[in-house]
């Protein structure tokens, strides 16, 4: 439905120029620490894990380094497995639902892969809670050659440097109630058009690749999550986020199409996950597990194929 809700930065109907962007970054404030909240989690594993940086943001290279967490003894004869979270700063269980993979699963799995963990793509974002960077570019519709995002050309760099082929990705996001109140309508607000009011899911749900949708992994994923938190339905138009449920808790988009971060390998396996903290049927916590058993049941489904 149409909103009536007018943005408070920019002229209705015309797209921001710099002043506008400008204006929308100096209204925004840090809310939370990277350095405090992730930072510290990252650094404990490196007793277990290789901890590399693999760049920095120019905003400033020292609060918003980037790191990942890489799985030790790297062989060629394992596949790679990339686990990304907070390519969406603002999405919180991405960011520690992927630390808590690191901490308490991803041992047990280096026997079958090689895995890389990127769990703030976003730094910026986190502290902001915003799904943009500061110059109003959204890193999750930037996963493209010469990509105006430092967030997205830092992860690419990232996975053009890893040896090996890339066998499973799994995208670590969350859908939240700021997205209708705040960043849906600062878009349209962006790009000059109207904004028009959604809904959000509550649940669970996946986002396959429309060129490579792997329905059996979706379904393992979704199998997996569903003793964590419950699933996504479909809305009356047998529909999620507008886009057509093709199986239960699943909807696709063209990943590569759209610049998202879930086409910056050319993986067998891969997936978004979507998850909605603001539901009052679940915690953080179990928000963080759901993120987790995503991860799981998709990686039990691939060894199960024989990787």
């Amino acid at each position: 439905m149409r909103s009536t809700y007018t943005y408070p930065i920019g002229t209705p109907g015309q797209k921001w120029g710099d002043a506008e962007k400008i204006a929308w970054r100096e209204q925004t404030s840090i809310k939370r620490e990277y350095q405090q909240e992730v930072v510290p989690k990252i650094k404990a594993l490196a007793s277990q894990f290789d901890v590399e940086q693999y760049g920095a943001l120019s905003y400033d290279p020292e609060r918003y380094p980037l790191f990942c967490i890489k799985t030790k003894n790297w062989h060629a004869s394992k596949p790679v497995v990339l686990i990304t979270g907070g390519v969406h700063g603002y999405e919180t269980s991405g960011v520690h639902g992927a630390l808590k993979f690191a901490a308490n699963e991803m041992a047990r799995y280096s026997q079958h892969f090689n895995i890389v963990v990127a769990p703030c793509v976003s730094p910026w974002g986190y502290e902001i809670i915003n799904r943009w960077n500061p110059l109003a570019i959204d890193p999750n519709r930037s996963f493209y050659p010469d990509s105006p995002a430092e967030e997205s050309a830092n992860l690419m760099a990232l996975v053009a440097s890893i040896e090996g082929d890339f066998l499973v990705h799994i995208d670590l996001h969350e859908t939240t109630d700021s997205d209708e109140e705040e960043f849906r309508p600062a878009l349209a607000a962006r790009d000059g058009i109207e904004y028009i009011e959604g809904m959000i899911p509550d649940g669970f749900y996946t986002v396959g690749d429309t060129e490579n949708p792997q329905p059996e992994f979706q379904a393992a994923v979704i199998e997996s999550v569903a003793k964590v938190t419950h699933i996504a339905p479909a809305d009356d138009k047998g529909e999620i986020i507008g886009s057509t449920v093709v199986q239960h808790g699943v909807i696709n988009y063209p990943m590569v199409k759209l610049g998202l971060c879930g086409g910056v390998t050319n993986c067998t396996y891969g997936t978004t996950t979507e998850v909605y903290p603001d539901s009052p049927k679940v915690t953080d916590e179990e928000c963080n597990d759901a993120q987790v058993a995503a991860i799981v049941g998709g990686l039990d489904y691939v060894i199960a194929q024989g990787a």
